[in-house]
């Protein structure tokens, strides 16, 4: 059992990745209740699928703009300073949500503005703070590390959807807005608690020049590619939140806890899958796990897709949630491990635009093929689309599947200097 279950080894070795930890998982609370508030907000002023997923679209293109501008400051700076900038900012946005909520505008420009100015900052903060990690834990503890990252989120997915659902029909939504506001107190706090954070191994110049070295890095790093290419393409084409709300006007009724439901399921499948992580520091292969935990995500949404009834569609979503965190920890282990840190900014920024900007683009293509079809159908065939992607990935990028992380040197550790000395030139006594 203590090998099954989760390795809490990182947050009993390192109070600033403690502090971090419980920080992270305060304000990703706050941040769901505002996700599930901003989709509720923008289906009840329009009833469309479509629009909601024009949420995802607006935060996806910000992503991609603040991940790819963001990464070179990340590697030119103290990295901590930026954290405490852009989680300040980060909260003075969520602040205008709370002010339109209170106000009563009900603009759907606006959301969307606020939505696209939020996951701009979060794309150079989310980065940011995936340096710290490597950092703060000795080397074998970072894949615990990573899935000890992914159970706080998950925990934050199950308890902040339900608790909005239930503010949302007692109050209305500017209290899920409220809510993420204060969450921010512990997140900024765990940042100012640690020590400097600058670069290791030289500090990039922030130019399109450090952008394109970046993206060189990745390109020649075929294992690196091949972990942002399969996320990729497990999100972009098969991310199904933006069919909730449809799914449960059809099956459930509309009812707004019935709704949190949806989303908990999935973060459960997550803490669940999380739980039992502790065999993830002993799997030699990461990038093979992870393409096999894309094939069980794949399968999980086609079930989700064509079944009806309460039970059968949580526990689809159940499934799928379990395979989602296992590859994103994979994910994570393969990039941190071979990364070194120098350029662990500019890779971690891709890798934000990959994990929180493709699955917005996801939602946009969910909503929109939902519009156009059922939202069932669209679910169904974002999760036969993701599994030919994978398997194109298998066959076209095999370094993934045969990565091996003890095979390979620490990036983080410089090499010695196997260059021979010149011979002493003598010099003959007169």
């Amino acid at each position: 059992m203590p090998r099954l279950l989760i390795d809490l080894r990182p947050v009993r070795v390192s109070a600033d990745f403690r502090r971090l930890t419980a920080g992270s998982l305060l304000s990703g609370l706050g941040g769901q209740m505002t996700t599930f508030a901003v989709a509720l907000q923008v289906y009840l002023l329009t009833g469309s699928s479509a629009a909601v997923g024009g949420v995802g679209l607006a935060a996806g293109a910000a992503s991609i703009v603040g991940g790819m501008a963001g990464g070179p400051v990340i590697d030119a700076v103290d990295r901590r300073r930026l954290v405490l900038a852009t989680n300040s900012t980060l909260a003075v946005i969520s602040a205008l949500f709370a002010a339109q909520a209170f106000a009563g505008v009900d603009n759907i420009w606006l959301l969307y503005g606020l939505v696209a100015a939020q996951f701009l900052v979060a794309a150079v903060n989310g980065p940011a703070r995936r340096t710290f990690a490597p950092r703060l834990l000795p080397r074998e503890l970072v894949p615990a590390g990573a899935a000890i990252s992914m159970l706080t989120m998950h925990l934050s997915l199950v308890a902040g959807p339900p608790l909005a659902g239930v503010l949302a029909a007692a109050g209305g939504l500017r209290f899920c807005y409220l809510v993420d506001v204060a969450s921010f107190a512990a997140s900024l706090y765990a940042a100012f608690r640690l020590p400097p954070m600058p670069p290791d191994g030289g500090r990039a110049t922030v130019s399109l020049r450090a952008v394109g070295e970046g993206l060189r890095f990745i390109a020649n790093r075929k294992v690196v590619l091949g972990a942002l290419l399969s996320d990729l393409s497990a999100t972009v084409l098969a991310m199904p939140f933006a069919l909730f709300p449809a799914i449960n006007a059809d099956r459930f009724g509309g009812d707004p806890k019935t709704l949190g439901l949806l989303t908990a399921a999935v973060a459960a499948g997550g803490i669940l899958g999380t739980a039992l992580s502790g065999p993830v520091s002993h799997i030699h292969r990461p990038g093979l796990a992870m393409q096999v935990c894309a094939l069980v995500w794949g399968v999980g949404l086609i079930g989700f897709g064509l079944v009806d009834g309460l039970v059968l569609t949580l526990g689809f979503l159940v499934v799928a949630g379990v395979a989602d965190v296992l590859a994103v920890v994979f994910r994570t282990s393969v990039i941190q491990l071979a990364v070194p840190d120098h350029l662990r900014g500019r890779t971690n920024a891709a890798e934000f635009v990959v994990g929180a900007g493709a699955p917005q683009l996801g939602n946009f293509r969910a909503g929109v093929l939902g519009s156009a079809t059922t939202a069932g159908a669209s679910a169904a065939i974002g999760g036969l689309t993701s599994l030919v992607g994978a398997a194109l990935i298998a066959v076209f990028l095999p370094a993934l599947r045969r990565y091996r992380p003890a095979d390979e040197p620490d990036p983080t550790v410089p090499e010695p200097d196997r260059t021979v000395p010149e011979p002493e030139t003598v010099v003959p006594a007169v």
